[in-house]
């Protein structure tokens, strides 16, 4: 059995503001980059415990150079840096992804850092008329290639969000979210423990879980921000201009669809 951790920053149990999330911001950042090589060994300590035979590890957050190679749990193989089209590796030989340390999507009430993609361009987006944030578009991707996501691991808003959105998904709730920069956490060992055992649960009922899926053909609109410019359409036709602020597309798969949004 092999797992595809993919592994964010905003959701990692310590972590609770921007700084902390920043390549910038000095000591700040450092901390960060310590808390979640921690939880990542955690659950990957879970996955094998569970049955795993194999896991792979994204560092999923911005450029993909935050966890300390040195520390990392030598049983797993990473992928760092940048990764062009390549969002969720070596999918189409995985039984089940986890989405560790994922965050509430963009304009989620009183969830720890929210946002979808970017939170300066981001306003909004919907996959087939219903929102979604980084939870609903990794779910949705890894289920074109008729893979479950198995665990999600963030604050409560971000556990409420993973479980309405896909069936029989597992979560791991590390902290309670007050406001944009604020929560209660648990205690460091007891995040940790609760993400290993969450861990093992999920790899333990991996090959029973099924796929999430959107309808296809798939429609993806996308509301930037205020002052964000919309991408230029001229040789993008496959794009269509709502209003000054929402662009449009509709394609065969998710994968597509995405793809011609973002891209």
């Amino acid at each position: 059995m092999k797992i595809l951790i993919m592994v964010d920053m905003e959701g990692i149990s310590g972590i609770t503001s921007s700084d902390q999330v920043n390549a910038d911001s000095g000591r700040f950042y450092a901390e960060g980059r310590q808390y979640v090589t921690w939880e990542t060994n955690a659950c990957i300590d879970g996955c094998f415990a569970g049955g795993a035979d194999e896991v792979i590890v994204r560092d999923a957050h911005m450029y993909g150079k935050n966890l300390l190679w040195e520390q990392l749990d030598p049983r797993a193989q990473y992928v760092v840096g940048q990764t062009g089209d390549i969002r969720l590796p070596d999918i189409e030989s995985c039984d089940g992804v986890i989405l560790l340390g994922y965050h509430a999507m963009a304009g989620t009430p009183g969830a720890v850092l929210e946002h979808t993609m970017s939170s300066a361009g981001w306003q909004k987006l919907k996959v087939n008329g219903t929102a979604f944030g980084e939870i609903g578009i990794d779910a949705a991707y890894a289920g074109e290639y008729g893979v479950p996501v198995i665990l999600v691991s963030g604050d409560d808003k971000c556990c409420a969000e993973a479980r309405s959105l896909i069936p029989g998904v597992l979560t791991a709730q590390v902290k309670e979210a007050y406001s944009l920069c604020g929560a209660r956490l648990l205690s460091r060992e007891a995040a940790h423990a609760l993400i290993r055992r969450k861990s093992a649960e999920a790899a333990g009922r991996c090959l029973g879980q099924r796929p999430f899926s959107v309808a296809h053909p798939v429609t993806i609109t996308l509301e930037v921000t205020e002052r964000s410019p919309l991408p230029s359409l001229r040789n993008r036709p496959y794009l269509r201009c709502i209003d000054g602020h929402t662009i449009e597309v509709t394609a065969d798969s998710f994968v597509d669809a995405f793809w011609k949004i973002l891209l």
